[in-house]
């Protein structure tokens, strides 16, 4: 009889831990951001680009525009990729693209800009990324389609044609 119940423990045991692992891996815990979102744009303070003029985000955008403003690199490969999609959405001219240059070298965002094109209406700098973490960037590239001084729309990663599609039939 000892024989048997031996066998039959080990069974129930590891059934039990089988069971366990696969409900566990059934479970996410992975964050997943919303990137629908509808909140009132942070007041940060940007230094721009070319001038190191300041201005107060709450006192840039204007309610009555749609912009993208787009977080980048030039040391960014995703950058790169997604740059394509910010020309285009350039040469459509329904929407201000605003630029914020993250924890860049000048003189390589400038050498970034000069071979791929200028997409940007206005570009802003933020050295040491403590602008990108208040508009709740994890990272670059990310963009924020904003309107009426509300970010109605969070893109995570790079561009793509989808969300250019998605984009341009928001600002239409």
């Amino acid at each position: 009889m000892k024989n048997k119940i031996l066998p039959f423990s080990v069974i129930i045991i590891f059934g039990i831990i089988f069971f366990i692992f696969y409900k566990g891996l059934q479970n996410s815990n992975i964050y997943t951001p919303d990137k629908n979102i509808s909140s009132d744009i942070p007041s940060t303070n940007f230094k721009n680009f070319n001038s190191n003029i300041i201005f107060n985000s709450l006192n840039f955008f204007q309610d009555d525009k749609v912009y993208l403003l787009n977080i980048w690199s030039s040391w960014c490969i995703p950058c790169r990729q997604e740059h394509n999609f910010l020309m285009s959405l350039k040469k459509k001219k329904k929407i201000i693209l605003i630029g914020i240059n993250y924890k860049d070298n000048k003189k390589n965002a400038e050498n970034f800009l000069k071979e791929l094109g200028n997409p940007y209406d206005q570009i802003f700098i933020d050295n040491d990324g403590t602008i990108s973490i208040e508009w709740g960037a994890f990272g670059v590239p990310e963009s924020y389609l904003i309107s009426n001084n509300k970010i109605i729309k969070k893109y995570i990663g790079p561009l793509n044609q989808q969300y250019v599609d998605e984009i341009n039939l928001l600002i239409k």
